[in-house]
């Protein structure tokens, strides 16, 4: 990085960890602690001041809406008097909104310092969340409905795949807000004084996810509560047509058995029309049950 010329900014683009010789020329310059971490993409995001560069850890996801899965990257940057790194894991487009700000001759970022590109960069990534965020809400309307209607235990897997992302991306954002913490309070020389108000602007981005991360956990822990409320509701409404059915049968069950028993000088044995009149009875006290039951709003 001594090469890079005094009066002249550069961004150092760097796509994919196995780039060996660029990588070992980027490393010769930087803390062996610094190389390790940006090697192993795992990390939480973070902050570290080493004098003569700031290097930040940064989580970007992408959400893949065939699949409705949450795809989790690292992303390493390193600020230097006239110049910023990024790392990738992979190759993506998320970057590319900068580079088209780059091209313009008289655009803001060409006459800003290297902390200002650092500030795009990070901007792009947070402002990202948003939009995962965004579909987070459609698929909640969705489950919604679903509840609503007809609930499924498949709903229930929704639900708790839907808990388990937004566990995932807390545990992106939380971090952030220490390490926009930490570029504001650190009294770095890379670091102007006009970027705190980019800062600012930032961590009150990353304030409003996590407020919005919250009201979608709160929903969801909600779903939670009405899929067991409604699968309740339906279990008691078919234990209470199955009372109603047992409660009419009783007395027919009776009937039944008590003209089954067949005994000998029982008087409506020997008369012809038993059998018809005791069906009638029986259909009688079957529609005054279900009447009854209608009127009293059980059915």
């Amino acid at each position: 990085m001594d090469d890079i010329s005094k009066g002249m900014i550069r961004w150092i683009k760097i796509t994919g960890l196995t780039e060996a010789k660029l990588l070992e020329k980027v490393s010769a310059k930087l803390h062996p602690l610094v190389m390790e971490d940006i090697l192993n993409p795992f990390q939480r995001p973070k902050f570290e001041d080493y004098g003569e560069y700031i290097f930040i850890i940064l989580k970007k996801m992408n959400f893949d809406q065939s699949s409705e899965q949450i795809n989790s990257e690292q992303i390493s940057l390193i600020l230097g008097k006239n110049y910023v790194i990024s790392f990738e894991e992979i190759k993506s487009e998320i970057f590319d909104m900068i580079l088209e700000r780059i091209r313009v001759p008289k655009g803001r970022i060409r006459l800003m310092g290297p902390d200002y590109l650092m500030y795009a960069l990070i901007d792009v990534l947070v402002d990202n969340y948003f939009i995962i965020l965004e579909y987070f809400g459609v698929f909640i309307e969705e489950i919604e409905d679903v509840l609503i209607k007809e609930p499924k235990p498949a709903t229930l897997q929704r639900i708790y795949e839907l808990k388990r992302k937004t566990i995932d991306i807390r545990k992106s954002i939380w971090p952030m807000r220490e390490v926009i913490n930490k570029l504001q309070r650190e009294q770095s020389k890379l670091i102007s004084d006009d970027l705190q108000y980019y800062l600012r602007d930032i961590y009150d981005h990353i304030f409003r996810i996590t407020d919005l991360l919250e009201n979608y956990r709160d929903i969801i822990f909600g779903m939670l509560d009405m899929y067991l409320s409604s699968v309740s509701n339906r279990m008691n409404d078919i234990m209470k047509v199955l009372t109603i059915i047992s409660t009419v049968f009783i007395p027919l069950s009776f009937l039944s058995g008590f003209y089954g028993m067949n005994f000998q000088y029982m008087p409506e044995l020997a008369n012809p029309f038993s059998y018809p009149i005791l069906i009638g009875v029986m259909i009688s006290i079957f529609g005054l049950m279900l009447i009854y039951f209608r009127k009293r709003t059980w059915i």
